[in-house]
């Protein structure tokens, strides 16, 4: 990856690649735990992030050889309750927020709290090394920061039921197999890969508007999703030249077998 800025700020480091953020959890000698600095910085950096109009995605990973274990339960900060743990630093809630698409690079072990950080972003890629677990039950905890709505979405209710009440590990093979994550590659290929897609991403208002639908038909049964795509797109001006400009454009990007961007 060649970086055009790089920075360290605390245990998360900071750089861009093209139009990309790249933000990596670096704590690796607490198995990349969030303390409630690093939860309030993560939140911070993701808001500047998506306020920037040069950023066009961010990319979250972690240092080796572990994603993140989550919340770090060794904290025993008097300030930290229930209510902060769900607003004031809940990295799933801001991830969610985002209008900038996010693409989570796990490079290793994604643990519980990192499990609802990846499950919030848009969507995930997992090295070949990566491994996913719930152990919130375990440890006689319940999730703050989205989990129990986003899991049994992403892979159904049974194999969600089960991750979370046995705290079983799930590896990349079976994280795909399940709907999980989108692509498994070679370790050392993961956040080549993630900037490549980031870079195929359409950078047009009409990929925040389509995540915003399907966010909100997540919601809605069928019939629902699609009378809010039909409210949508009638309020929505289309100009047919640039439409059909664009349409011009993709094509012979495609006959130039480069159609991906």
């Amino acid at each position: 990856m060649s970086n055009d800025i790089s920075e360290r700020s605390g245990h998360l480091h900071i750089a861009s690649a093209g139009d990309s953020r790249v933000i990596t959890i670096d704590r690796p000698e607490a198995k990349n735990a969030l303390n409630r600095s690093m939860r309030i910085e993560l939140c911070e950096l993701l808001a500047a992030a998506d306020k920037d109009p040069a950023v066009g995605s961010v990319v979250l990973t972690g240092t080796d050889p572990v994603f993140t274990a989550g919340v770090d339960f060794k904290e025993t900060d008097p300030r930290f309750d229930s209510y902060q743990a769900q607003f004031a630093v809940n990295p799933g809630r801001a991830l969610r927020a985002m209008r900038t698409p996010v693409i989570c690079a796990v490079n290793g072990a994604c643990v519980s709290g990192g499990l609802e950080i990846a499950l919030s972003s848009t969507f995930i890629v997992a090295s070949e090394r990566a491994r996913f677990a719930d152990t919130h039950a375990r440890l006689n905890a319940v999730p703050t920061w989205g989990l129990t709505a986003l899991l049994p979405r992403a892979i159904g209710i049974r194999q969600a039921r089960e991750m979370s009440i046995t705290g079983n590990f799930v590896d990349a093979p079976t994280a795909l197999r399940i709907g999980l994550v989108n692509h498994v590659v070679p370790h050392a290929e993961l956040l080549d890969c993630c900037l490549t897609l980031a870079s195929q991403i359409a950078k047009t208002p009409a990929t925040h508007e389509i995540l915003s639908l399907y966010d909100l038909g997540t919601d809605l049964g069928q019939a629902g999703a699609l009378a809010a795509e039909n409210d949508h797109t009638s309020r929505r001006h289309l100009d047919p030249e640039a439409f059909a400009s664009a349409g011009r454009a993709a094509a012979l990007r495609q006959r130039s077998g480069d159609g991906g961007h």
